[in-house]
């Protein structure tokens, strides 16, 4: 029985081994561009489950997400959001439907759950500057759908653990949420890409932001701008882009896909007016939650200096921790009630 599970292990091994990689000569896979859709993008992948399987998963991981976060319930942010994606999903090699979810949070982000369930967060729109912009970022995480990506690594990884080769998963973010999912073995691995798929989802939805009319170059200026964007604020990105950065060197890729594998065209869509419209909507919407700096009725806390908090010098010691005094009320009689006068509101 030994022998067996051995020759079992050397078998998985090398196919591991045998894993089909890019050919070097030749036009790069995939890239027919105007073949968008009628193409199979994944062939030569190896895959277990099916697409009604990962359909099933992605339903399931979906409720852990909603379950944890608040949805936008703004129809006209919804309906855009959701018109732009399925725009971008028709011009791309997509074989399953889309589900489209705007999540209201700062935090700038976009996931695509297995399946075809599309999260984007508010955040991610107020940063962009551009309808292209988001279009961009949006047809990156669609091509992780199209191309499989996360039950394509759950097979690798499955044939790995029975092969007992060790394993090191790393998450954060939205991850956390569904490592404590019941019921998956390794739900990290739905939110985590290789640096291998990392390019090839950048390649694919340059390709489909394209298709969809769209101008390539916005993929590169939110990418650049989240970098700028990091290097301020460090920490302040999502970590489902914190932990797969736009380097330099995925950025000069892409502008090197742009110049070699899309065809040029006279006209590119930018911007649109809706954009613009959805961007200021939601930054109303996030500026009356905020109090103004400037508003009497803004809520302040002073410290208040005491008698006892004096030094040998006469000076306040406002190093000191803040103490906390009991206030001796005084009273007023007003109609024959005798009434405590509060020192937050006037004694006239």
């Amino acid at each position: 029985m030994r022998s067996i599970g051995n020759l079992t292990r050397l078998s998985i091994l090398t196919l591991l081994l045998a894993w089909p990689h890019p050919a070097s000569a030749g036009p790069p896979k995939n890239s027919d561009v105007e073949n968008i859709g009628n193409r199979d993008i994944n062939k030569g992948s190896w895959n277990l489950i099916s697409l009604e399987k990962e359909m099933a998963l992605g339903r399931a991981l979906s409720q852990e997400i909603e379950r944890h976060s608040k949805l936008m319930d703004d129809p006209i942010v919804t309906e855009y959001i959701n018109r732009l994606s399925q725009n971008l999903v028709r011009n791309s090699d997509a074989k399953v439907p889309f589900t489209v979810k705007v999540i209201d949070s700062d935090e700038i982000n976009a996931m695509a759950l297995p399946g075809g369930f599309l999260y984007v967060n508010s955040g991610l729109i107020t940063a962009a500057d551009a309808e292209a912009e988001v279009a961009g970022v949006i047809a990156h995480e669609i091509a992780h759908v199209t191309a499989r990506h996360a039950t394509e690594q759950q097979t690798k990884a499955t044939l790995v653990n029975y092969a007992s080769i060790p394993l090191i998963f790393v998450g954060g973010g939205l991850g956390q949420i569904l490592s404590n999912a019941v019921g998956f073995l390794i739900p990290l691995q739905f939110l985590q890409f290789s640096r291998k798929a990392e390019t090839e989802a950048d390649y694919l939805g340059l390709q489909y932001m394209y298709k969809a009319g769209y101008d390539p170059t916005g993929f590169v200026s939110f990418f650049e701008k989240l970098q700028a964007k990091d290097k301020k604020a460090p920490g302040k990105l999502a970590v489902a882009f914190s932990t797969h950065p736009p380097t330099t060197d995925r950025i000069e890729k892409t502008e090197v896909n742009i110049a070699t594998v899309l065809p040029e065209r006279d006209q590119y869509i930018v911007n649109t007016s809706e954009f613009d419209a959805v961007k200021a909507r939601l930054l109303a919407l996030e500026n009356r939650r905020k109090p103004a700096a400037d508003d009497p009725k803004r809520p302040t806390l002073k410290r208040r200096n005491h008698p006892d908090d004096q030094v040998e010098n006469g000076e306040s010691d406002d190093e000191g921790p803040p103490v906390l005094q009991r206030r001796t009320l005084s009273f007023r009689v007003r109609a024959g009630v005798r009434e405590a006068a509060s020192p937050f509101h006037s004694a006239n």
